[in-house]
């Protein structure tokens, strides 16, 4: 959502006007507004700015929380944990004047940011993205449908360069105002399912910035604490690896902070595989992890990922030329930040239409997979099956090898019925060729006339891959590698 600069400083001054008009010097953060849902069970922090030294009294919920402002005229609150509510409430903020806070709910707040492809809006026309090849778009229906439950609110932060706006989002709204068309698409359909099956409000932040690295959305401190990055991250107005830290979180979370949510939804590793950075990115991850734990005033939060997508980057026009391998590498890169607390990760090998095309349309299905896992992990249905097949364990057999894998589900499967793809094998001198596969029960076995003393396994190895292996709930395999060769 794109608006001139007149445009934007004509609206700037009327809202300027009517909030002093109204408020005098009284102003809640910008996350703050009439409909919105808080998050339950956690403290809730409410905070803004009003006149240095003032007293602010904050009511919600029975409960009634008093400060003063500092000299800056900042202040915060902090509200008792809230129990769940879909009951519509009002939220008083008090000082030398009363602003009142219409339509509050209390639910489950998701935040979901990273770049173009969680940015991919629910209306994909505004971005003029590519329809599915395979079956019609549910998004358009969506689009269409003006009786959306009004117990899924969203608000839609305004992409915002390396400051904190005064105004970065219209506010939180129900799926029936036009600016759900902006809302990020895997967003809109996650929290449409979380809330189907746990009939708690849920609240959809969505913060998100195409073409970014995952370095923009960590502040430039945090790499000053790491034992990889510290060196080159004393001097001012330092950068890693050519890109100055921070950025995006300036402008698109730090003012959200410290509004209290139950998890992230995190899409993001286009723009930090294209600087082959499979070496560095799962240290940036885990500073981006825990930063946000520690400014989100939770040190468990749950953290959902998204595997990128295949796709060329061989065929790219970059200043480097790519190797085959490069997005494989990167993959495991992905899955090694697994090894982090309180991590998950969704596959995509199997939604990609174009290999040359970087915004894969099934956002509904990322969504689902994303919300099979929360509601597993964080909403404790121990029953489902979140999860495709988990490279565990080899054996050698003979002339074969055996595989063996985690979340093996109702069992393995082809998800076409055809042999299974993309699957290479190799002796001791690592020269790789296609295999032949065959369905063990919860095993596999791996081979090839042409390798008659096999020792290694690849899958899925391969900008290109787009295989066939799955359980039998059609949830895709990992990639992976049996060998411990190293990155090229």
């Amino acid at each position: 959502m794109q608006l001139s600069s007149f445009v934007k400083r004509v609206m700037f001054s009327l809202l300027f006007f009517t909030s002093t008009t109204l408020y005098g010097q009284l102003k809640p953060a910008a996350i703050f507004s009439d409909n919105m849902v808080l998050q339950r069970d956690k403290p809730v922090y409410v905070w803004g700015k009003g006149k240095a030294g003032g007293t602010v009294t904050v009511n919600f919920s029975s409960q009634q929380k008093t400060t003063t402002a500092d000299t800056a005229g900042k202040w915060q609150v902090e509200l008792e944990a809230l129990h769940v509510s879909a009951m519509p409430q009002d939220m008083t903020i008090t000082s030398e004047s009363v602003i009142t806070l219409h339509n509050i709910l209390v639910g489950d707040v998701w935040l979901c940011s990273g770049q173009s492809n969680m940015e991919y809006p629910l209306d994909r026309k505004l971005k003029k993205y590519a329809a599915p090849q395979k079956g019609t778009d549910p998004s358009e229906a969506e689009l269409a449908n003006n009786n959306k439950p009004d117990a899924i609110r969203y608000i839609y932060v305004e992409r915002t360069l390396n400051k904190i706006p005064e105004l970065p989002t219209k506010g939180w709204v129900n799926g029936n105002d036009t600016i759900v068309r902006y809302v990020s698409a895997i967003g809109y359909f996650f929290a449409k399912e979380i809330y189907a099956e746990t009939n708690v409000p849920i609240g959809i932040i969505s913060s998100s910035w195409g073409g970014t690295r995952i370095e923009e959305w960590t502040p430039d401190w945090a790499y000053v604490q790491s034992p990889v990055f510290k060196d080159s991250a004393t001097k001012p107005g330092f950068k890693i690896d050519g890109m100055r830290p921070g950025q995006k979180y300036k402008g698109m979370i730090e003012p959200l902070l410290p509004f209290a949510i139950k998890g992230v939804l995190w899409y993001q590793g286009e723009s930090n595989c294209m600087i082959e950075d499979q070496q560095t990115y799962p240290e940036k991850f885990r500073l981006f992890t825990e930063t946000w734990r520690n400014l989100f005033k939770d040190d468990r939060l749950p953290v959902y990922t998204v595997q990128i997508s295949p796709y060329l980057y061989t065929a790219r026009k970059d200043a480097k030329k790519h190797s085959p391998e490069l997005l494989a590498q990167f993959w495991e890169a992905q899955t090694k930040c697994l090894a982090f607390p309180n991590i998950e990760m969704t596959v995509t090998t199997d939604l990609v239409d174009k290999l040359s095309d970087i915004h894969p349309s099934y956002k509904w299905t990322v969504a689902h997979r994303l919300a099979l896992q929360v509601l597993a992990k964080t909403y404790s249905k121990d029953q489902l099956v979140y999860s495709g097949p988990v490279f565990s364990k080899a054996k050698k057999k003979k002339d074969a090898i055996e595989l063996k894998f985690t979340h093996t589900g109702g069992g393995l499967a082809s998800s076409d019925g055809q042999p299974l793809t993309w699957f290479a094998i190799a002796g001791k001198d690592e020269k790789f060729v296609p295999a032949s596969v065959t369905i063990d029960g919860d095993k596999l076995i791996v081979s090839s006339p042409e390798v008659v003393k096999p020792k290694y396994v690849r899958f899925a190895w391969a900008e290109t891959a787009q295989p066939n292996f799955v359980n039998k709930e059609g949830l895709p395999a990992r990639p992976f590698r049996t060998d411990k060769l190293k990155s090229n």
